[in-house]
C-alpha cells in the first residue's frame, strides 16, 4: 500500500484511468464485433450506418490507451472489410 501522499494520489489516479480505459476498450470491442457480425450477415447498409460510431469510439480510445497508429490500422481494416463486402 502507498505510504506517502503523492503515492496515494497516484494510486487514485491510476484506478480512475484504469476504469476509463477498460470502459473505452469494451466500447471499441463491442461496436467492432457488432459491425463484423452485420457484415457477415450481409447487412452492409446497417454496418455503414455504424461506421461513424466505430470511428468515434476508436478515436476516443486512441486518446487514452490505444496507440494512434493502431487506431488508424483498426479503422482502415474495418473500412476495407466493409468495402470488400459491398463490392
Amino acid at each position: 500500500m502507498p505510504i506517502t501522499e503523492s503515492a496515494k494520489k497516484a494510486l487514485r489516479q491510476s484506478l480512475r484511468r484504469r476504469e476509463k480505459n477498460l470502459k473505452r476498450k469494451e466500447a471499441v470491442k463491442d461496436i467492432v464485433k457488432k459491425i463484423k457480425k452485420l457484415i457477415a450477415q450481409g447487412k452492409t447498409d446497417e454496418a455503414k450506418a455504424l461506421i461513424p460510431q466505430v470511428y468515434k469510439a476508436i478515436d476516443k480510445a486512441s486518446k487514452s490507451y490505444l496507440h494512434h497508429r493502431a487506431a488508424s490500422r483498426k479503422k482502415s481494416r474495418l473500412s476495407a472489410l466493409l468495402n470488400k463486402a459491398t463490392s
